[in-house]
């Protein structure tokens, strides 16, 4: 063999391998996650976790002179033992949309979310993403009544978003769209990528229409049934707060004072739907009372959403947001990490007494320099040590107790 051509098999060689290792680091977290009962499983064993919401990923993306803001969070968080991270999957019209109008998209931003992708693969963060939003933020299903509107659909009011035959076809052509998206980066099919953990049907359905929980409960289950039709690999939830219904109405009393629209109960009943969520802002929702009430009221409601997830609906429940704010009276750095431990050392008890909380996601990490994105609850690891500890050594403890659940079986 001559040595130019030795030198090209060497060169071939070199490129085969490197593919190789690079398709090795997207698989590097390995198996779609599970669900087993009340638990999260990988591969057969018990997947507990700690994470974090980062909704401004893709957004953020969409510009690459500012991609590194995306990696820089995830490698931090990486650093903090959290190991799953809720995003959006959705942008309907506006700055930097994915969605430009019913069906058009900018490939620009969804080669955007194609990186989001990619990095959180690369460091072995595994993804919950969300189709839509019930607020205007980024479009949200305000969005779809906008552009049903102009297609001259007649509608009396924001939900019938859940209801009419034209918003349900946009929603279920963006899900499609998303679901089966060939990633441009890791040309991996959305579908077939188990760093998808899990996709959401909504960021925080309400319908003020019907208080009751029945007009979201047939959405839901019509929309889990077409997700499930298109990719039954990976999980689904719908992103409840929480809210009970009136399914249980002797369950209304945990409620923070009214009702939204949903029911815990019934719209997580469905079979389609593999595990429950709960959000807990006590200092909106009870803004009137001290810090102690406030308290009391985040504790009951992770307790008895554990209780019923465990007991009534047998499945995984996650804490999917939860935090402080920085703009409630008397804030203080000291008072929001004493807030978080006290949050997480009631869901450590949870897992004691075998009725727990799967797994958390704080809201919301951010990364330097990303003022317009904070909402009063933004933590940056690398300026806030005191937070990163907190958060750090929650991610131990359910370490420790992913490891002790390994042993139980053995």
């Amino acid at each position: 063999m001559s040595l130019s051509h030795r030198a090209g098999y060497v060169v071939g060689v070199l490129i085969a391998l490197l593919a190789l290792v690079c398709q090795a680091r997207v698989h590097s977290h390995g198996r779609f996650v599970r669900t087993e009962g009340t638990r999260f499983v990988v591969h057969g064993s018990d997947f507990v976790f700690n994470g974090f919401n980062s909704y401004w990923m893709m957004h953020v993306a969409a510009e690459p002179s500012e991609r590194h803001k995306v990696s820089n969070t995830l490698r931090e968080a990486v650093g903090a033992g959290l190991s799953v991270c809720r995003t959006w999957a959705f942008s309907d019209g506006g700055d930097r949309a994915l969605q430009i109008s019913p069906g058009v998209y900018d490939e620009r931003v969804f080669q955007a979310l194609d990186f989001v992708i990619s990095e959180a693969s690369r460091d072995g963060i595994r993804l919950i993403l969300s189709f839509v939003n019930n607020f205007k933020d980024y479009g949200g299903h305000q969005q779809y009544v906008e552009w049903a509107r102009n297609a001259g659909v007649n509608v009396n009011g924001e939900d019938d978003f859940y209801t009419n035959p034209t918003m349900k076809e946009y929603y279920k052509n963006h899900v499609k769209k998303v679901t089966t998206r060939l990633n441009t980066v890791t040309k991996i099919a959305y579908k077939d990528d188990p760093t998808i953990m899990a996709w959401e049907l909504m960021n925080e359905p309400r319908c003020q229409a019907d208080s009751s929980g029945r007009m979201v409960n047939g959405w839901v289950q019509e929309m889990a049934s077409f997700v499930k039709s298109l990719d039954n690999k990976h999980l689904l939830e719908i992103g409840m707060e929480g809210f009970y219904g009136d399914y249980m109405p002797e369950k209304k009393v945990n409620n923070p004072g009214y009702q939204v629209g949903t029911d815990f109960i019934t719209n997580n009943l469905i079979k389609e739907i593999d595990f429950t969520t709960i959000h807990a802002y006590p200092d909106i929702w009870l803004s009137g009372q001290n810090d102690s009430a406030q308290m009391a009221f985040m504790q009951r409601w992770m307790e008895t959403h554990s209780i019923d997830s465990n007991r009534i609906l047998k499945k995984p429940l996650v804490l999917a947001e939860f935090g402080k704010s920085n703009k409630d009276s008397g804030h203080s750095l000291g008072a929001r990490d004493q807030y978080l431990i006290t949050v997480y050392e009631s869901m450590n008890k949870f897992e004691r007494t075998g009725e727990g909380i799967g797994g958390s996601l704080v809201w919301q990490l951010m990364g330097e320099g990303m003022d317009l994105y904070g909402d009063g609850y933004g933590i940056i690891l690398s300026q806030h040590a005191s937070t990163r500890a907190v958060i750090s050594a929650q991610s131990h403890k359910m370490t420790t107790f992913g490891r002790m659940l390994l042993g139980r079986k053995h």
